[in-house]
């Protein structure tokens, strides 16, 4: 098995201890600031709901509310089922680290592969450079992989548009975009979504405000199992007021459909 494809396995798995308990090592080098990113440790605690219910593997929303970081190290899943129904199963989870509880979820698991297949939809993929085009965080300068070694658990390729922060230049826009895969010769799976969502730096950074943006709340919505391929992320705000921002993320996959659509609010960097 490709190394790559491993690790991300391996980053995600989480063993049963007990009824509703389950056991997971967090990988330290999905860390930036040194706290683990929060879109992983949501895809830790997606892949542990993902066998609560028979017959239910994919999530279909997913909120999370951050109470405190996450470290590498040993964590456990306690997980919940609320109410399980035809189509849909509605549970909770918490992710618990040396007592504390860093994150907790509420969820609704479904098999996308049986939901109805109609789309009707007035979105529209967004304008990207073709990837060739585009800017690798592999450029990153030392330093910044150091302070954020999540950057070397992926491939991300900014649209030149929507890299002049970078350089000291941001638009001012408060959008970013940028292509995204884990691993290569793999097809991206629901679950790998909730990492999709969270994966792009702050929008802020477009805003001429770098630095750290805690996470109070992130929903997630997954709409359908993604194509095999790239995926094409768009972050945007709007609206920043009382030390707090939205960030509304699109994630296209290869076959042009919106696989998954998130909002979180988070907290302006110091």
């Amino acid at each position: 098995m490709d190394e790559r494809v491993s690790r991300w396995a391996a980053a995600v798995r989480s063993t049963s201890v007990a009824e509703g308990i389950h056991a997971v090592d967090l990988d330290g080098g999905w860390s930036v600031g040194g706290g683990i990113n929060g879109g992983f440790q949501m895809a830790v605690v997606g892949q542990a709901l993902a066998s609560a219910v028979p017959g239910k593997p994919h999530p279909v929303t997913f909120a999370a509310h951050f109470l405190s970081a996450a470290t590498g190290g040993p964590a456990l899943v306690r997980t919940t089922v609320r109410r399980e129904g035809g189509r849909f199963a509605t549970l909770s989870a918490d992710l618990v680290q040396d007592d504390v509880v860093r994150l907790t979820v509420t969820a609704t698991y479904s098999d996308l592969a049986l939901l109805p297949d109609t789309v009707a939809t007035t979105a529209a993929p967004f304008a990207m450079a073709p990837l060739e085009e585009c800017v690798s965080t592999s450029f990153a300068p030392p330093e910044l992989k150091k302070v954020a070694p999540l950057m070397e658990r992926f491939d991300m390729r900014f649209d030149p548009s929507s890299i002049g922060w970078a350089v000291g230049e941001p638009s001012g826009a408060g959008e970013l975009r940028a292509w995204f895969r884990v691993e290569e010769g793999q097809a991206p799976d629901p679950v790998q979504l909730l990492l999709a969502v969270d994966a792009l730096p702050p929008v802020t950074f477009d805003l001429g405000l770098p630095g750290w943006a805690p996470t109070v709340q992130l929903t997630a919505h997954v709409r359908a199992v993604p194509a095999d391929g790239w995926l094409r992320l768009r972050q945007v705000t709007r609206n920043v007021a009382g030390g707090l921002f939205e960030e509304d993320c699109e994630v296209w996959d290869s076959a042009d459909r919106l696989v998954a659509q998130s909002r979180q609010l988070a907290v302006l960097p110091r």
